[in-house]
């Protein structure tokens, strides 16, 4: 039974006749399938809005970077800071997450529970590892003194890959919960919509990573 059927009230073959033959059950029909056309659009609306937004915030937050990288105020600079061999590993981590979760779209696609909980599992995996490396790089530069309040340029970049972090840490909780809705109920059309919208929100973090890694860690090793 479809989605369009369910929202009418028809359970059969046998409800057709009696769908076209009177006025009412049509219009309650198309009434029914106009109202979950509307709540897709909507909801893909919306989140479209929401990703759009939160470019816009990390576009603000580059700006800001850009215009304090030089205020370090006699503290350390982003060459003497940065480890380029740590956040090469949090980069592939990060990319090859993207990859497993492009496969774990495929596996729900397929309905194929193996390999779209495996998939899953290690999209969490690699991002958790993103984001433990991150944070040890944080605690490293604070026990160095160099925390978010010793200049301009280190409350800039505190605040812009803070940011970043907690995006992901936010999409790692988004994954477990659809990993539980799907097991729990199956791959329903509305879940799907919802692992599309988080597979879209991770991507998009992707994106923002290598711009955060091109314009924070490499221009600033190279300065």
């Amino acid at each position: 039974m479809s989605a369009f059927d369910a929202a009418v009230g028809r359970d059969g073959p046998n409800h057709v006749g009696r769908a076209q033959g009177s006025p009412d059950i049509q219009h309650s029909a198309k009434h029914a399938a106009y109202a979950l056309a509307s709540k897709r659009i909507i909801a893909g609306y919306g989140f479209w809005i929401f990703l759009l937004s939160d470019i816009v915030m990390f576009s603000a937050f580059f700006a800001a970077y850009a215009v304090l990288v030089d205020a370090t105020a006699g503290g350390p600079s982003g060459r003497e800071l940065f480890d380029l061999g740590n956040v090469s590993i949090e980069t592939a981590c990060l990319l090859l997450s993207s990859f497993t979760c492009g496969l774990a779209g495929i596996g729900a696609r397929t309905r194929n529970g193996f390999w779209f909980h495996g998939a899953m599992a290690a999209t969490f995996i690699l991002g958790a590892a993103f984001l433990g490396i991150e944070i040890r790089e944080f605690m490293g530069m604070i026990a160095l003194g160099a925390g978010p309040t010793r200049s301009a340029f280190l409350s800039a970049f505190f605040t812009l890959v803070g940011c970043h972090g907690l995006h992901v840490a936010i999409g790692l909780l988004w994954l477990l919960t659809m990993m539980a809705q799907v097991f729990a109920k199956g791959y329903r059309p509305d879940i799907l919509r919802r692992l599309l919208c988080f597979s879209l929100f991770w991507h998009a973090l992707d994106i923002i990573w290598v711009g955060l890694f091109t314009m924070v860690y490499l221009m600033g090793v190279t300065q």
